[in-house]
């Protein structure tokens, strides 16, 4: 007994001292970047409570769900033909990665007619998405924890994307998070099977193939570079496989229709002009130009290390006179959260890498604090910086504030 009264009586555990460090540091939890496990645990459990409020509470707004579950009962009733693969909003112009993950959730929701169950599945993929992006953060600890919240839980947005409208968005950039994920793990080969998997659900996560390219040639040259790219290529062949052999070119053209055109009533960014000039092939020939130039410019200027030349990255490794291009999970970090918020893919989560990697870089940025960045994170990813989806969203759904639940997500 006398052994087991000086056994407790023995020093504070570390759970205990743990919180003790949390309770001096109080004030702080909120800025230090080694709170951020904590601050984003707290969110991530917060969110499954705010999800379940928004299914339960909110309406649901059929947009494309319906179209979706059209398009591949096409497939499961036998036609194979791309052309002929349709829904209410149009042709099938989803890669074949689509057709296979939908089929499945078709199945889960009694052809596509449990709308509830799908709301459900649709927030656990906000969730690993959301904590597949966190764990970027945390891997770089470069974001003051409080920003976190107004990447998730203050994003009216977000949630109306994964859970109001069961777009496929979300889900081509799940696989595309936990592709980087990987890249950052350092699992090169995985994550290129994962991101071509994101590629074949939505053609719009192409947009991220340049900084990949660079970030692979950074680490492994050219010719290690290859197989890889390799990888990715058969991914997508054997995937649309059944579609290949039926009609090739019906296949991808509708499935890698890069001449597609929105109508000018389905577009958000670009309303302010007239719908001629929205419409004109030598407008879309200078965006596709200045977006080209810019990609240029970040390679030459941003991506690439200072003192080295760009074709360095060209050469193995082992060959390379300096070790500049050495890639690190910041680096992965800056080419990516660039990438996102120059293509407009899904930029709410990358903002606030841009805006600390600008500090760091010692540009223009906005003052940390907790105004800015609502102002940044709600009105330029929200109304500025639009997601992929959202030119194909009309543009006067009914906003919503948190204290009137019958009403819809404003994602216009």
């Amino acid at each position: 007994m006398a052994g087991g009264k000086k056994k407790s009586s023995t020093a504070p555990s570390r759970f205990q001292k743990t919180l003790s460090s949390i309770w001096q540091d109080k004030h702080m939890v909120l800025f230090k970047t080694e709170y951020t496990l904590l601050v984003t645990a707290v969110l991530w459990f917060l969110e499954i409570a705010i999800n379940i409020w928004v299914i339960q509470k909110v309406s649901y707004t059929e947009i494309d769900w319906k179209a979706y579950m059209d398009e591949v009962e096409g497939v499961i009733n036998g036609t194979y033909d791309y052309t002929q693969l349709k829904g209410d909003t149009g042709p099938l112009v989803y890669p074949a990665g689509f057709v296979y993950i939908f089929t499945g959730l078709y199945y889960l929701t009694d052809h596509g007619h449990n709308i509830r169950l799908g709301q459900y599945v649709f927030a656990v993929f906000y969730l690993i998405n959301l904590l597949l992006v966190m764990r970027i953060y945390h891997r770089t600890k470069k974001v003051p924890p409080y920003v976190f919240f107004f990447i998730c839980c203050a994003s009216y947005r977000i949630h109306s994307i994964f859970i109001l409208r069961l777009f496929n968005d979300p889900v081509a950039m799940m696989l595309c998070f936990g592709a980087i994920n990987l890249f950052l793990d350092g699992r090169w080969t995985l994550g290129c099977a994962l991101y071509s998997l994101a590629v074949s659900v939505k053609m719009n996560v192409l947009l991220f193939a340049p900084g990949l390219l660079f970030l692979l040639l950074c680490e492994f040259g050219l010719w290690k570079t290859l197989p890889r790219l390799a990888l990715c290529a058969v991914i997508q062949l054997v995937l649309g496989l059944p579609f290949l052999l039926v009609n090739p070119v019906g296949y991808v053209s509708r499935a890698f229709d890069l001449g597609r055109q929105f109508l000018f009533k389905w577009t958000v960014n670009w309303r302010f002009l007239p719908e001629d000039v929205f419409l004109n092939r030598y407008f879309h020939l200078a965006l596709l130009l200045a977006h080209i130039t810019t990609l240029l410019l970040f390679a030459l200027k941003r991506w690439k290390r200072s003192g080295s030349s760009i074709w360095t990255i060209l050469k193995d490794p082992s060959e390379r006179k300096e070790t500049a291009h050495k890639v690190n999970a910041d680096h992965i970090l800056s080419v990516i959260s660039a990438l996102s918020v120059l293509c407009l893919v899904f930029s709410y989560a990358a903002l606030p890498a841009v805006e600390w990697r600008s500090e760091e870089a010692g540009t223009p940025t906005q003052s940390v604090d907790s105004g800015s960045d609502r102002a940044v994170l709600e009105h330029v990813s929200i109304h500025q910086l639009q997601l992929s989806v959202s030119a194909r969203l009309p543009p006067h759904h009914p906003p919503l504030f948190m204290a009137q639940p019958q009403s819809s997500f404003s994602i216009s």
